[in-house]
């Protein structure tokens, strides 16, 4: 028997259905109208169209219900498809009936300007409209991309815990939680470490899904909850690693553009910037970014005894914050990935570059239009008491991460990973202000509601 969905029509099949009579379910983003004439712009999730109602096809109580019509309130409509590229969303419908199904009051987010604090406030709603439709919309090509660019290169999807006995990245950061008999439970930073024993497994593999960083960070570019892919590839090396980030990187904004012109029409987006992002991107060493920092008298901002002050020249074995990322990132056209970091700002598990051992094989790409750092990754550590040895140096708990070093133990292999935020590439793809705009319910420090 033929599901009862199938027979549903939708706006963004309309072009199939030109000269045929369709019924279309959705909600009345807009409604005009005079004298005989009720144009109502209908929204179904999939698109915009323009629905005509002529009074003379309509008896009068019907007809005065539609002129009462207000934004947001939901629908049926039935009538004939026509090519009318003057109309929004490019078709339009001569209606012949509407079945009203419920007539929404007072709906809080109206086409006035509304501050950003209301907006947020109102986020359940304000995912209907426009821009945030697009937003969400590209999000999903996003999500699409990253699985089909895993899936059709030999990947395996391996899903991590999200309740972890330990820390993957530091304790500084971490969201506690009771476990029954057993003491603290942590929700889970990265998928990595457990990444790293399925790869051991199954070869290359990645893991998607939720992380959470218990960061005091107000940033445009923080939440306490995203979402970020993380592949794990036994046998490569930090080569192999920044190549596969690359490929991804690549593939995604390809797919998009692709997928999401109308989308990205609506945003505004300059595309031949996003037209540009093809391999090979840039590369420079984490020296040799410093040393362009110091060239460029870019200065170091730091707090000492409560106060910031400016460092010059910018001091090697500093991390590197916004305003360095930007000031290097204002030359490049497409991403750049920085190489080979101090030991002492990476976590512990990064393997130590054989020619410096001041360096460990870790690299960051960053991306352009001040879109921040977008990948971290490195290549890990595979010697068993070298990682024994930066366990104890991080005085992190032997016993919690002894199931981690038995990968060492047991066919330990070269191998090297990274991970991707979500949110933070769909900021930069779709241009967003802030990236609570990028993720259907942002959890932000000052925020957990809707």
């Amino acid at each position: 028997m033929e599901s009862r969905y199938k027979s549903y029509k939708y706006i963004e099949d309309l072009e199939k259905f030109i000269g045929q009579e369709v019924t279309l379910q959705g909600w009345v983003k807009n409604k005009t109208g005079k004298g005989k004439l009720q144009f109502i712009i209908l929204r179904d999730g999939t698109g915009i169209c323009q629905c005509v109602v002529y009074k003379p096809n309509f008896d009068e109580a019907l007809f005065e219900e539609v002129k009462s019509l207000t934004q947001e309130s939901s629908l049926k409509v039935t009538g004939t498809v026509k090519k009318e590229d003057r109309a929004p969303g490019g078709y339009e419908i001569d209606v012949n009936n509407i079945e009203i199904i419920q007539l929404a009051k007072d709906y809080p987010i109206t086409p006035k300007e509304h501050g950003d604090a209301f907006l947020i406030e109102h986020r359940h709603l304000w995912l209907r409209s426009t821009r945030q439709h697009a937003i969400m919309r590209i999000r999903a090509s996003v999500m699409k991309a990253i699985r089909d660019f895993f899936d059709n290169n030999g990947f395996v999807i391996m899903d991590s815990p999200m309740l972890t006995p330990n820390a993957s990245e530091g304790t500084s950061t971490l969201f506690e939680t009771k476990y029954f008999d057993l003491g603290n439970a942590y929700l889970s930073q990265s998928g990595q470490l457990y990444g790293e024993a399925s790869a051991m497994a199954m070869g290359r593999i990645y893991t998607f899904g939720p992380a959470f960083r218990a960061e005091r960070s107000k940033t445009r570019k923080h939440l306490t909850e995203f979402w970020m892919v993380e592949p794990e590839m036994a046998y490569f090396d930090l080569n192999d690693d920044m190549d596969l980030a690359e490929d991804l990187v690549e593939y995604i904004v390809q797919y998009v553009l692709k997928v999401n012109q109308a989308e990205l029409k609506t945003l505004e987006r300059d595309i031949s910037k996003l037209e540009n992002i093809k391999r090979p991107f840039y590369r420079m060493s984490y020296t040799e970014a410093v040393d362009w920092l110091v060239k460029n008298n870019i200065p170091l901002k730091k707090k000492i005894d409560g106060k910031e002050v400016e460092i010059t020249p910018f001091p090697w074995g500093e991390d590197f914050g916004t305003p360095q990322e930007e000031a290097i990132m204002e030359q490049f056209d497409k991403p750049l990935i920085i190489h080979r970091y101090p030991t002492d700002v990476k976590a512990f598990y990064m393997k130590p570059d054989p020619e410096n051992s001041k360096v460990v094989l870790a690299m960051d790409m960053l991306g352009p239009e001040k879109a921040g750092e977008i990948i971290g990754g490195s290549q890990r550590e595979e010697d068993y008491d070298n990682l024994l040895n930066k366990i104890k140096q991080h005085k992190l708990p032997e016993e919690a991460f002894q199931w981690y070093l038995d990968l060492r133990k047991f066919g330990g292999v070269p191998h090297s990973g990274f991970g991707l935020g979500v949110e933070r590439v769909v900021k930069w793809i779709t241009g967003a202000a802030h990236i609570r705009e990028t993720i259907p319910f942002p959890r932000m420090i000052y925020r957990i509601v809707p």
